[in-house]
């Protein structure tokens, strides 16, 4: 288990750095087309029919996301004000996701569903995996650990989910910057670039989930079969 921990945690630190690298290399090639992240965030929406959706800035680095329950599109302050590569990249991903909402995204509305359930059970799951591995160990019965296994199981489900949520909205938002003209080809390959780094982030916190759960699986199989 710690072998795992420590695989996935060093493989999600080197990805981390990576995508940091390449955002600030990338934020330092201004767009030829002068946008901003917000201007830019404006038009995909506008361009998609889109209005009930507001563009806001919010602290911190890395932190863009868009929020499905208020209709927000939070863009950080370098992207939100930033006019390079970088800013063009995040801004329309994050659109994206504002488009996957409003033509109701097979995956990105079950991924919605699931977050109220993952909500209540992320709060319970690391204690039920805990005890219910002492409780395994010191007594044989595996009910709790099941049952913390259980959990640990949705949300690797979960993360599992968010991986077509995320590569589509990149998709979605690569053939929009390049159908509008908004990056040069340079520009493009650069935006392209920075999202396929943020996506293996996804990736690798998905492969280190189902990796832990396998560990749980067995351990669970292996004492029932003792």
């Amino acid at each position: 288990m710690y072998f795992i921990a420590i695989i996935f945690g060093v493989a999600g630190m080197l990805i981390s750095w990576r995508l940091k690298s390449k955002f600030k290399t990338y934020s330092q090639t201004p767009l030829q087309s002068n946008l901003s992240g917000q201007e830019i965030a404006q038009q995909m929406l506008a361009d998609h029919g889109i209005s009930d959706v507001r563009i806001i800035s919010v602290e911190g680095q890395l932190t863009d996301h868009y929020n499905p329950a208020d209709r927000t599109v939070n863009l950080s302050a370098d992207v939100y004000h930033g006019r390079n590569a970088a800013a063009a990249a995040v801004a329309a991903h994050e659109c994206g996701h504002a488009v996957q909402h409003a033509r109701a995204y097979a995956f990105l509305q079950f991924r919605s569903s699931m977050v109220p359930m993952l909500s209540i059970a992320n709060g319970f799951m690391p204690i039920l995996l805990m005890i219910g591995m002492m409780v395994l160990y010191s007594t044989g019965n595996s009910t709790l650990l099941a049952v913390g296994v259980a959990l640990f199981a949705m949300a690797t489900l979960f993360s599992f989910v968010t991986l077509p949520v995320e590569f589509d909205a990149s998709n979605r938002a690569l053939n929009w910057i390049k159908e509008k003209g908004i990056v040069t080809p340079t520009e493009y390959a650069m935006s392209k670039d920075a999202l396929w780094w943020a996506a293996m982030t996804y990736v690798v916190a998905a492969l280190g989930m189902l990796a832990q759960l396998l560990y749980y699986l067995n351990l669970l199989g292996g004492r029932r079969n003792d």
